[in-house]
């Protein structure tokens, strides 16, 4: 599986139609379909797809075509994100009409597209999933412990300062988890 850490956009044309894609890390979803509806309030429709990773390590999905006609926009957007076996992230496509209809292979086609052309530039990442760690050292080893999990690349820490020692909570992966 593969997946991103930051955002891109790419933007696509067909018969004078503007596809504007935008891939987010999947937490960044809401706000960036917030911002876009902001941002584009004469666009025609703002067709997304997204593919995460549920508590029980299950694929969920979902899409939406916004008011094109059914299947032709949300569902192979889903189907590229499939195809390049993406999680946790989301797409979201800005159309504007650009006066020619597509009909509804031409449209599935140029959403299809436009998916691919922003995964194109996209720097993709293999997805390793993170697993919480928690344990508790004394405030003397604080300065030690804080440079063998830097030194490791643990950078998802929380701190909890308790009366007589420090709890810490990690995100990591398995592996360096190991070697921890």
């Amino acid at each position: 599986m593969q997946t991103i850490d930051s955002a891109y956009n790419a933007t696509h044309e067909v018969n004078r139609s503007k596809f504007i894609a935008h891939l987010v890390p999947i937490d960044e979803f809401e706000i960036t379909k917030a911002r876009l509806k902001k941002e584009h309030p004469k666009a025609n429709h703002i067709v997304y797809a997204t593919r995460n990773l549920n508590e029980f390590d299950q694929i969920v999905e979902n899409s939406s075509d916004d008011g094109e006609p059914k299947g032709c926009a949300g569902i192979p957007s889903l189907n590229v994100l499939r195809g390049k076996d993406m999680i946790n992230v989301a797409v979201l496509i800005v159309r504007y009409f650009g006066g020619i209809k597509l009909g509804t292979g031409g449209m599935a086609r140029a959403y299809a597209s436009s998916v691919k052309s922003v995964l194109d530039i996209a720097s993709l990442q293999s997805y390793e999933k993170l697993i919480e760690y928690s344990f508790k050292t004394t405030y003397s080893d604080i300065d030690k412990t804080m440079h063998k999990l830097k030194e490791l690349g643990i950078t998802q820490i929380d701190r909890d300062f308790g009366v007589q020692d420090v709890e810490w909570k990690l995100r990591t992966t398995q592996e360096i988890l190991n070697k921890l």
